[in-house]
C-alpha cells in the first residue's frame, strides 16, 4: 500500500483547475472585444496582413492557415473555418474581410460545405484597411506569440464601430455572447451624433439590425428599445418570397440569418406529409450563382397569403434572434446596450487617436531635433571635417563633434553618418529647410492631443469617409408588427362540414358530409341505437355531458373521421371515464354563442350561458356542469328563444316560451320551476312547438310557473294517430 497518497478537498481541486480554465475561455478565446474581433478572427487577420495579403495576390488558403498556425495554436481546421466565415463567397457578414476565391460554402445552406484549403485562395478586403492603417503607430499593444518567437496587437485600431457592424456568437463557460449586425451607414451616422450629443435617442438614427442573408426584420419598437438599451432581448426575422402567378409557385428568395435553407424544405415537407399543409404540390431546392432559391409548386386554388402565413408561425421561414451583447471591455465581460458599446468604442477609439498623434509628435521632435543639430554644422562645414578628420580614435568621433559644436550625442551621430559627399551647403540646406514645417506641425499636432474636441473631429471625418466608401443600402427590410397578421395553429386545420353521431352503447361517430352522400344506414352493435345526431364542422369544440354531472372537451379535429361503416370511437376508451359513467348529450360550437337548458323531473329548468363552459386554458374536463339536487329529464343547446312544450307523467300539457326562464350564472343551480306539481306529479318530457300538433294550443299556451292543462281529448285522438 502506498502510504504517499495525498488527500485533496474535491472543491479546491476544482476551483484551483477549473476556474483559470473558464477564464481563459471567456478572455481569450469565445468573447469579442470592442474591436469586434475574437483573438482566432485577428490572429488570423493579422496574419494575412503580414503577409501584404491587404494589397498584393491571393495566396492559397493552406498557406494562410499555415502561416496563421504561429499565432493560433489551434489545429488548421479550426483555423479555415473561422477563416470560411469571414469571406466573401460564405456570405456570413455583412462586410466580408476576406476576398475570395473558390467554393467557401453558403452561411444560408447546412450541406453545402466548403472545398480544401488547397484549392481555394483569399486575400484581405479593402475594408481591412481600416483595421491596418494605424497599426505601426504604437496605437495598440502588442504581446508575444504563445512560443515567444513574434509579436501579435492585442486589439486592431479599427476606424469604425466594427463590433455592431458584423455578427458575432460566441459561446463561453458560464455565459455567452450573441450579436446581431447592424447597417455601416447606420452606425457611422449614429456614432457622429452620439459624439456631437451624447442625451440623443439612438433609435432615430439607427433603425433596427441588418443581415447579410436580408429578410424582414418586425419590427417592435418596445424589444428593439430594450435591446439598445441593456443589450439583451430578441426579435424576429422572417424570409422574402415572390409569387409566380403564371407558373402558380412561390419562389423564396431571403431567408432569416439564424437558419438554413435545408431545414425549411425539411419542416414544410413534415407539414405537407402530416397533412397539416394541402395546398403544396412540390418543393425543391433551386439555388444556384445567382443565390438562394426555394421553389414551392401550389394548387391553382391556393391563397397564397394564407399559406405564407402558415409557413411563417410552423417553420424557420420565420424565426427569433435573440441578442446577448456580451463583449470584453478592457479584459472584463460586460453585457451592454448599443449605446454603451459606441460610448465604449469612441473611448478606445480616442486612445488609439492620441497614441498615434504621440507617435507622429515623438517622430517629428526627433526628426527636428536632428536637423538642429544639422544646421549648427552648416555655420562651419570645414571645421566638422577638420574634427573627423583629425580624430584618431572611431569611438572619440561623436564626442568630438558634441564638443566641437554644442549638440548632443543623437545630433553627433546624425552628422556623422553623412557621407563624405553630401558634406556640402546644397545637401545640407535641403535638409535643414523643412524645420520650420516641422516646428509648425508639432504646434498643431500638441494643440490636438490636448484638445478633446478636435480628436473627436478627427474620429467623425473617419466615420464619414467609412461611411461613404464601404456604405450600402440594407438588405434586411423593416416592416411593422401591426401590419403582421397573426395566423393560430387552427388554422392549420382543415375545415369542412360533418355530422356526429351519438349511440346507446357509448359510441361517437364523426363522419364528414361528403362520405355521408349516398351512406344513410350506419353500421351499429347489435342492440346499439343512435340517440343524437349533430351537424357540426371540423373547427367545432364538442362538449360531451355525462350522467355524472361533468363535461368532456374535445376539438373535432382531435376525433377521427370515420366512414358509416365503421363503428366509431368508444368514448370511454377517448375519454377515460369511470364504468358507471355514460355521455347522455353531446353540443358542437365554434364561438359559444346561446345558452343551455336543463329540466328536472321537479319541474325545474337551470338556464345557463353555454360561454360558461369556455376555458381560457385548454381544460379537457369541467365538473359541476349542472346541478345534481334533482334527476336530470333532458338537456338541450338554444341558439335563440324560442316555444317548449313541457309534459307531465300526468298528461298537463304547458306551453312556454324560454325567454321567461332567468338566466343562472352558477352551473349546480337548481333553476327556476316551469311546471308545478299537483298530486305528486312529475316532469315526463320536453318537446319543442314543432314536435306537436295541437289544435288548439292556445289551449295549453301559459306563463311559468303553471300546472299546464291536462290534454284534451281531441289532441289524445291525434297522438295516437
Amino acid at each position: 500500500m502506498d502510504n504517499n497518497v495525498t488527500q485533496m478537498n474535491v472543491i479546491d481541486t476544482i476551483e484551483s483547475n477549473y476556474m483559470p480554465y473558464s477564464m481563459s475561455v471567456i478572455v481569450s478565446r469565445a468573447l469579442p472585444e470592442i474591436d469586434g474581433l475574437k483573438p482566432s478572427h485577428r490572429k488570423l487577420l493579422y496574419t494575412m496582413y503580414k503577409m501584404g495579403l491587404l494589397k498584393g495576390q491571393k495566396t492559397k488558403s493552406a498557406n494562410i492557415v499555415g502561416q496563421t498556425m504561429r499565432l493560433n495554436p489551434h489545429g488548421d481546421q479550426a483555423i479555415y473555418q473561422t477563416m470560411v466565415r469571414l469571406t466573401r463567397g460564405n456570405e456570413t457578414l455583412l462586410h466580408p474581410y476576406i476576398d475570395s476565391k473558390g467554393n467557401f460554402g453558403k452561411n444560408y445552406s447546412r450541406d453545402m460545405a466548403c472545398a480544401a484549403p488547397r484549392y481555394t485562395e483569399a486575400k484581405l478586403e479593402k475594408i481591412c484597411e481600416e483595421f491596418f492603417s494605424e497599426i505601426g503607430k504604437n496605437t495598440v499593444e502588442f504581446i508575444p506569440n504563445y512560443d515567444n518567437t513574434m509579436d501579435e496587437p492585442i486589439l486592431l485600431p479599427t476606424t469604425f464601430p466594427n463590433i455592431l457592424v458584423n455578427p458575432n456568437l460566441g459561446i463561453a463557460v458560464g455565459m455567452a455572447s450573441n450579436i446581431c449586425s447592424f447597417n455601416l451607414k447606420e452606425i457611422c451616422d449614429t456614432t457622429i451624433q452620439l459624439m456631437k450629443n451624447e442625451n440623443i435617442d439612438i433609435m432615430t438614427y439607427l433603425k433596427g439590425p441588418d443581415f447579410s442573408t436580408g429578410g424582414e426584420l418586425i419590427y417592435n419598437e418596445k424589444d428593439i428599445k430594450k435591446i439598445y438599451d441593456e443589450g439583451k432581448g430578441s426579435f424576429y426575422i422572417r424570409g422574402k418570397y415572390n409569387y409566380d402567378r403564371k407558373n402558380r409557385c412561390i419562389d423564396i428568395i431571403e431567408i432569416p440569418y439564424t437558419t438554413n435553407l435545408e431545414t425549411i424544405i425539411d419542416q414544410i415537407t413534415e407539414l405537407v406529409k402530416a397533412g397539416k399543409i394541402k395546398d403544396i404540390t412540390d418543393i425543391r431546392d433551386e439555388t444556384d450563382k445567382n443565390g438562394l432559391k426555394i421553389t414551392i409548386d401550389i394548387k391553382k386554388s391556393t391563397d397564397v397569403e394564407q399559406l405564407m402565413l402558415r409557413l411563417f408561425k410552423y417553420t424557420k421561414l420565420q424565426d427569433s434572434f435573440s441578442c446577448n451583447f456580451n463583449i470584453l471591455v478592457k479584459g472584463q465581460p460586460k453585457v451592454l446596450g448599443v449605446k454603451s458599446i459606441l460610448l465604449e468604442w469612441i473611448n478606445f477609439r480616442m486612445e488609439c487617436i492620441k497614441k498615434g498623434l504621440q507617435y507622429d509628435y515623438d517622430r517629428k521632435s526627433e526628426k527636428l531635433h536632428l536637423l538642429k543639430g544639422l544646421e549648427k554644422i552648416l555655420l562651419d562645414l570645414d571645421k566638422a571635417v577638420q574634427i573627423v578628420r583629425d580624430t584618431k580614435k572611431d569611438k572619440d568621433v561623436i564626442p568630438n563633434l558634441m564638443k566641437g559644436f554644442e549638440v548632443d550625442e543623437l545630433q553627433a551621430e546624425f552628422i556623422a553618418e553623412i557621407k563624405l559627399r553630401n558634406f556640402n551647403q546644397e545637401y545640407i540646406l535641403t535638409k535643414t529647410k523643412d524645420s520650420k514645417n516641422l516646428q509648425k506641425e508639432l504646434e498643431e499636432l500638441e494643440e490636438t492631443l490636448n484638445s478633446d474636441e478636435k480628436i473627436k473631429k478627427i474620429i467623425i471625418k473617419q466615420l464619414s469617409n467609412v461611411s461613404k466608401k464601404y456604405g450600402q443600402d440594407r438588405k434586411t427590410m423593416i416592416i411593422g408588427q401591426n401590419k403582421i397578421e397573426e395566423i393560430k395553429e387552427e388554422d392549420l386545420i382543415e375545415d369542412y362540414d360533418l355530422k356526429l353521431f351519438l349511440t346507446n352503447e357509448g359510441y361517437l361517430k364523426k363522419i364528414s358530409l361528403a362520405s355521408l352522400r349516398g351512406f344513410n344506414e350506419q353500421k351499429l352493435k347489435e342492440e346499439d341505437f343512435i340517440v343524437q345526431e349533430v351537424d357540426a364542422t371540423n373547427k367545432s369544440e364538442i362538449l360531451l355531458f355525462t350522467n355524472k354531472h361533468r363535461v368532456y372537451k374535445k376539438k373535432a379535429y382531435e376525433l377521427e373521421d370515420c366512414k358509416s361503416s365503421s363503428l366509431g370511437q368508444y368514448l370511454q376508451n377517448l375519454l377515460g371515464f369511470d364504468e358507471d359513467e355514460k355521455i347522455i348529450h353531446i353540443v358542437a360550437t365554434i364561438d359559444y354563442s346561446g345558452y343551455m337548458l336543463f329540466f328536472f323531473k321537479n319541474g325545474k329548468c337551470t338556464k345557463i350561458l353555454l360561454s360558461s363552459y369556455e376555458t381560457k386554458t385548454n381544460r379537457t374536463q369541467l365538473v359541476n356542469a349542472y346541478s345534481d339536487r334533482n334527476e336530470l329529464v333532458c338537456m338541450m343547446k338554444m341558439e335563440e328563444e324560442s316555444e317548449l312544450v313541457a309534459i307531465s307523467n300526468t298528461n298537463k300539457i304547458l306551453i312556454f316560451n324560454t325567454d321567461e326562464i332567468e338566466v343562472k350564472t352558477n352551473r349546480k343551480s337548481s333553476g327556476v320551476q316551469v311546471l308545478m306539481s299537483q298530486k305528486r306529479s312529475t316532469l315526463k318530457e320536453i318537446k319543442s312547438f314543432e314536435e306537436v300538433n295541437y289544435k288548439n294550443p292556445n289551449d295549453y299556451r301559459e306563463s311559468i310557473p303553471s300546472i299546464g292543462n291536462s290534454l284534451r281529448k281531441k289532441d289524445k285522438e291525434r297522438e295516437v294517430r
